[in-house]
């Protein structure tokens, strides 16, 4: 069994045509689902990219692996999807980027270059093709087909420029071709596409592919104010209308861009008689708000951060191709689901459960009644100190959880405050519960669902005899 996973940064979830998006087109993605299982309600458990990468490659949730931000060391006593996949005989291989921070104590001093960056990789993958915000290799590239860039920035915002075969993703998914096409044994692969993370700026004619005012207005900001929840939250949509559905436009651009590059590999697998063998998942790191609320980027505790596409295509199981799955599903699922389909336990450490029968066609009666998501943006205090340990508990207070319920969300703040919103009434997040009884059963809810996944690893086994109960993973 081949494995190959596959994440588009700041993907929304509504942003398929197989999801009913009026305009978009994503035809590659719509085949996939056809031929696989499509999670309609799949979640990111974390924004911005590092902490939502942490909680997809470690499959647990925030609270248990506390990478709370870009920067946030990544504890190396976690397993993780590419160690697990070395335990199946593998040599996990990534395209692209991660962003997992070292865990500075496996540093090798205090001049290690790891310690000033979080563009890392989580241990055990090997790098088939390291492209990280600077795009060096990308650049690099470029300069040989004779285009003047001077660095990543100014060749992502350059992008329409030039033909949509030069552009970021058409890069990635060469590598990922050629690579492919060495293989001669059973393999593993993960494409971490960049697109349609921004700026906002399509490749080649996928700049000028969507009208603007052909596409739908976003969800209007609250009458009631939030609380703040940091930059990245709080990064205003652009006032004028025609700006924001500019920019609109330009996102659409650049997912039908990674969709027709996606399209590439894909096919690349067909052609190679590899399709019938090959498990391949398909996910972001996190969403967009996209002007949803009155903000653009990712964090905070809106759903339209979080929300994000899911598709699942197990070849032995055929039978359930097409399924459109309807329960909530969560970024944490997708290390369990791969672990089991290449034949390794399910460690102990994870807080998502394998979508391993939904993908046989069986509907399991343990599963969630909700999805949940946290934001954490002590990061913008850090470099403001000191904060003196023990008795200085404020970053503690930056930090918010969801429990998004059929009809309502919950939103509590560090700080005590807290939000309920009426999803049934306004699927907008525009309306707020206001009878205390539906606040407090999902409050309590919410307290259900941290009581059930606090750090499991050890707690499961008891020293005797030698060790009885669930003896945890050796994890190297």
């Amino acid at each position: 069994m081949n494995v190959l996973l596959v994440t588009l940064d700041q993907f929304r979830g509504d942003c398929l045509s197989a999801a009913g998006h009026p305009v978009v087109r994503t035809p590659n993605l719509d085949r996939l689902a056809g031929e696989g299982v499509r999670l309609s309600r799949h979640y990111s458990q974390a924004a911005p990219c590092g902490p939502g990468r942490a909680c997809l490659y470690t499959g647990t949730y925030q609270l248990n692996n506390r990478v709370v931000g870009n920067g946030t060391p990544l504890d190396f006593r976690f397993d993780n999807v590419a160690r697990a996949a070395r335990r199946a005989g593998y040599v996990p291989t990534v395209f692209g980027y991660a962003d997992q921070g070292i865990d500075p104590r496996t540093a090798t001093g205090p001049e290690d270059r790891r310690l000033s960056t979080y563009q890392g990789f989580p241990p055990g993958f090997e790098v088939g093709l390291d492209l990280p915000d600077e795009q060096d290799a990308w650049c690099a590239w470029l300069a040989q087909l004779g285009y003047d860039v001077a660095d990543g920035d100014t060749a992502l915002a350059t992008e329409p420029r030039r033909p949509a075969e030069h552009g970021v993703s058409a890069f990635l998914s060469d590598a990922v071709i050629a690579w492919l096409q060495r293989q001669d044994a059973p393999w593993f692969a993960h494409a971490s596409y960049w697109r349609p993370h921004p700026p906002y700026a399509a490749a080649g004619h996928w700049s000028s592919a969507y009208d603007p005012d052909a596409i739908p207005a976003p969800a209007p900001r609250p009458e009631q104010a939030m609380p703040f929840c940091g930059r990245l939250a709080a990064q205003p949509s652009p006032g004028d209308d025609g700006a924001l559905r500019a920019l609109q436009a330009q996102y659409l651009g650049m997912i039908s861009d990674v969709d027709e590059q996606l399209g590439r590999v894909l096919d690349t697998l067909r052609a190679l008689g590899m399709w019938d063998d090959t498990l391949v998942v398909v996910t972001s790191d996190h969403g967009e708000q996209l002007g949803d609320q009155g903000i653009l980027g990712k964090g905070g505790p809106f759903e339209s951060s979080y929300r994000i596409p899911g598709i699942v295509r197990d070849p032995r199981h055929p039978g359930s191709h097409g399924r459109v799955l309807t329960e909530f599903t969560e970024n944490v699922d997708l290390f369990p689901t791969i672990c089991e389909a290449i034949g390794i336990d399910v460690p102990a450490q994870c807080d998502g459960m394998p979508l391993t029968p939904f993908l046989a066609g069986a509907e399991p009666p343990w599963w969630r009644t909700a999805a949940h998501w946290e934001y954490d943006w002590r990061w913008e205090y850090i470099f403001r100190g000191p904060h003196p340990w023990p008795w200085d508990r404020r970053l503690e207070s930056k930090h918010l959880t969801v429990l998004r319920a059929e009809s309502a969300a919950y939103v509590q703040y560090g700080d005590g405050s807290w939000r309920c919103f009426d999803l049934t009434a306004d699927p907008g997040w525009g309306t707020q519960v206001t009878d205390p009884g539906v606040v407090l059963e999902h409050a309590q809810s919410m307290l259900t669902w941290r009581s059930r996944h606090a750090d499991r690893t050890l707690s499961d086994m008891l020293l005797s005899d030698g060790g009885v109960g669930r003896v945890p993973d050796i994890v190297t």
